[in-house]
């Protein structure tokens, strides 16, 4: 049984989350620094460029990088707080065993020796695949192709899988059955360039704040904004026409604009018939998707839904946004197969200002999903079930067929099947399931019954007090490497402090348990820029091909968007990754000319039926129940709930509400209620707002514990993706009693706790009272 050995007071007191304020040697340091470090914020897939300050091995500041071309300087709050990352008081620094009184430093021998001496036993009883893996992608691109070879080449498992499965697999599966190629479509500086930008399920000005320079430079030159979403989040607020649809309702909405761009004959029929197939299917499916008929799913009125399209359809060109909004439901692939069917349908798509795009989330959220550590994915986006794909990347890692393993299953599909008995053993790093997966009472009962855990991470996340072993990693400023922003730009990330204590490089933790396991061979790697070039040797000839990208052609020209293919003959053949040229000047725009990457050279329309959700509203649970994020918060929070000023600006998670139905249930602002669904219920203070549909309420989903919304939500999936619904559930809602109000203000007690010795002078109650909102 892994059962956390600490009460939470304890955790809080020992492992925090502690809210940490100031740099080493306070304020007074930040101009005494001994280098300025070129590198990217960690908090987002839009990776703005950052300098950072260094003294002592330390991070004692930072500066805008105003030279790098997507950020120019700008930064948003969790950019100019990253920094506080650096020396902060709740690092791991040390390996450590549970123990049933707490947890026991060890050293880095017995911490290995034990993982290793469990993965061994486990898979000798189970067999190879009760023993499984999950990974994130914030990590680099260099160590996310060294954990998918690591899963398959050192524990011998398909059971591999990454908490991008929670992120933009919706997103990539629908691109690739739309266009064969998983990236945004342009870089951003052509959304400046629309006439039209038609955004939907997603809240741009609070998760990618940067982006939102680039819709207002649009609009500057005249551009309308369409924004579609249950929520009028800040964005929406400043749109030419809004769309308040219903939770789960985007395929209606979006199946009735095409209907409409259609029937008014604004498609472009000589694009259609020139690039494209299947699109007599489509048409078919849509003949009925009257706007009369869309109204009645979505809720918008039909008189808008028509205005849209028209608007859509007849501009000279126009982008498609989207992200998790449209993403996170059962119908997450079919919605964004939706939405290239209305570019390709007006041919608004691979030319300046037209384009379909998925804002990536994570950190390296576009990299990550590259280079294999997905359960169904190898280098390069190939897939392990096509046997030429695996035929290759056998060549290139030195194997036969036989000794990789096949397809395994998904990041849920893994925790089930840890419930049921059948995985016995879990190495994690980067990924904080226990708050960021559906169903949190069903995921800690499963952490529960792992026979071993052993978890690498930097500091003691909700779900790595589970574990038997905790292994000590790096954060993003303590490794070399490089990611890939949501444009599909690669950048380099820079080192300039090296892990403290004991703690140490992730892929060197990797690497020693690969030659403990006795597979060292497959892993003879100096360093990262090692591991790099043999990524680009794996990844030539996919679909995400990085062979001509170099570290240093990345520093000289402010990053490379893929596909960047080999040129010359020798590049094109040889299995030596430094005789691989780096002409290729990268490919900042895809589909230009028509051009697509599917077999053919065409796109694919794929005709879309309308259905429900998992699960909809009933006399029992009649409200519509839906998450996201918020601006100071980065993901599952486990590094920033640890940062004073960010948590400051959003202290604990609030549940929205319509003041229709707070008046129906007599709730005001600030009042304790209780939120339940089928999976469980969370006691958390209400925030009264017009902003939000009158049918549906809204909770962030940054917190873990009893604040976490992942207790509401539900484990059910996109049958293609795998991805949860997390943006569509029932739920009922009430004024909590006095007893639940108690227990809910002992929860906000114990969620973090202020660090001691402040600056003098710092104010914090002064400061928290401006932030706070």
């Amino acid at each position: 049984m892994v059962k956390p050995p600490f009460s939470q007071e304890e955790f809080l007191d020992t492992y925090g989350p502690t809210l940490h304020y100031a740099p080493p040697g306070g304020f007074s340091s930040v101009e005494d620094y001994d280098a300025l470090v070129d590198t990217h914020c960690c908090f987002c897939g839009q990776q703005c460029g950052i300098k950072l300050k260094v003294k002592n091995n330390a991070i004692v500041g930072f500066e805008p990088r105003y030279d790098f071309p997507f950020n120019k300087g700008k930064l948003c709050p969790k950019g100019i707080k990253r920094y506080l990352q650096g020396s902060h008081p709740d690092r791991l620094l040390h390996p450590m065993r549970r123990t049933e009184h707490g947890y026991q430093q060890i050293t880095w021998d017995e911490a290995l020796s034990e993982t290793v001496t469990k993965i061994q036993e486990i898979q000798a009883k189970y067999g190879r695949n009760s023993f499984a893996m999950l990974s994130g992608v914030s990590l680099t691109n260099e160590k996310s192709y060294l954990v998918g070879k690591f899963a398959r080449l050192a524990l011998q498992t398909a059971n591999l899988d990454y908490n991008g499965r929670l992120c933009m697999v919706s997103a990539g599966a629908g691109n690739k059955k739309a266009y064969g190629i998983d990236r945004a479509s342009n870089h951003w500086e052509d959304i400046t360039e629309a006439k039209v930008i038609f955004i939907i399920g997603t809240n741009i000005a609070e998760c990618f704040p940067i982006t939102t320079d680039y819709i207002w430079r649009a609009r500057d030159k005249g551009a309308k904004i369409i924004y579609a979403d249950p929520r009028m989040v800040p964005m929406a607020r400043t749109a030419d026409l809004y769309l308040p649809l219903r939770c789960g309702s985007d395929s209606a909405l979006l199946m009735s604009m095409l209907h409409v761009i259609i029937r008014d004959g604004l498609t472009d029929e000589a694009f259609i018939e020139a690039h494209t197939t299947g699109f007599g299917d489509v048409r078919a499916a849509v003949a009925d998707a009257t706007p009369k008929w869309a109204a009645e799913i979505t809720g918008v009125p039909a008189a808008k839904i028509e205005q849209a399209a028209r608007w859509y359809g007849e501009a000279e060109t126009g982008m498609i946004l989207h992200a998790r909004g449209l993403e996170h439901q059962v119908k997450g692939v079919e919605n964004v197969m939706s939405c290239a069917n209305l570019a390709l349908a007006t041919g608004k798509i691979g030319k300046p200002g037209c384009g379909h795009s998925t804002i990536t989330g994570q950190g390296n959220g576009q990299g990550g999903r590259e280079h294999g550590h997905k359960c169904d994915q190898l280098p390069g986006n190939r897939d392990i079930t096509n046997p030429e794909h695996r035929k290759y990347i056998c060549e290139v890692w030195g194997i036969t067929d036989e000794e990789l393993p096949g397809k395994g299953i998904t990041a849920q599909e893994i925790l089930n099947e840890i419930h049921e008995g059948k995985i016995k053993g879990l190495l994690s790093i980067c990924f904080n399931p226990l708050v960021s997966l559906p169903d949190a009472n069903f995921n800690r009962e499963a952490l529960n019954k792992l026979e071993h855990y052993s978890v690498i991470d930097f500091f003691l996340s909700e779900t790595a007090q589970h574990a038997d072993i905790v292994l000590p990693g790096s954060l993003q400023e303590e490794d070399e490497g490089t990611t890939t922003s949501g444009e599909g730009r690669v950048i380099k990330i820079n080192a300039p402090v090296t892990p403290p204590g004991e703690a140490r490089r992730d892929w060197e933790i990797l690497l020693d348990i690969a030659g403990r396991l006795g597979r060292g061979k497959y892993f003879q790697f100096n360093n990262t820029q090692e591991i790099f070039n043999e990524l680009r040797l794996a990844s030539r000839g996919g679909t995400a091909d990085y062979s001509g990208i170099t570290w240093e052609k990345i520093v000289d020209t402010q990053g490379i968007f893929w596909p960047c293919p080999q040129t010359t003959d020798e590049g094109k053949v040889t299995m030596h990754s430094e005789h691989l040229d780096d002409r290729h000047p990268g490919t900042p725009r895809l589909y230009e000319g028509g051009k697509f990457y599917h077999p053919d050279g065409k796109a694919h329309f794929n005709a879309v039926n309308w259905r429900e959700s998992a699960e909809v509203v009933d006399d029992e649970y009649p409200i519509w129940f839906t998450t996201g994020r918020v601006v100071s918060q980065y993901l599952s929070g486990s590094q920033t709930r640890r940062i004073g000023p960010l948590v400051d600006q959003f202290p604990h998670p609030k549940l929205e509400l319509h003041p229709r139905m707070a008046k129906q249930l007599k709730i005001k602002t600030d009042d304790w209620v209780t939120i339940q669904t089928r999976r469980g219920e969370v006691i958390i203070q209400a925030n009264v707002v017009n902003t939000i549909r009158p049918d549906t309420v809204f909770m962030a989903y940054h917190w873990g514990g009893k604040q976490s919304a992942n207790l509401l939500t539900q484990r059910a999936l996109d049958p293609i993706s795998k991805i949860p619904e997390y943006k569509v559930s029932a739920c009922r809602v009430r004024l909590a009693s006095p007893e639940e109000q108690a227990e809910g203000e002992r929860t906000q007690f114990l969620s973090s706790r202020t660090e001691k010795n402040l600056p003098a002078g710092y104010n914090l109650a002064e400061r928290r009272k401006e932030l706070r909102r």
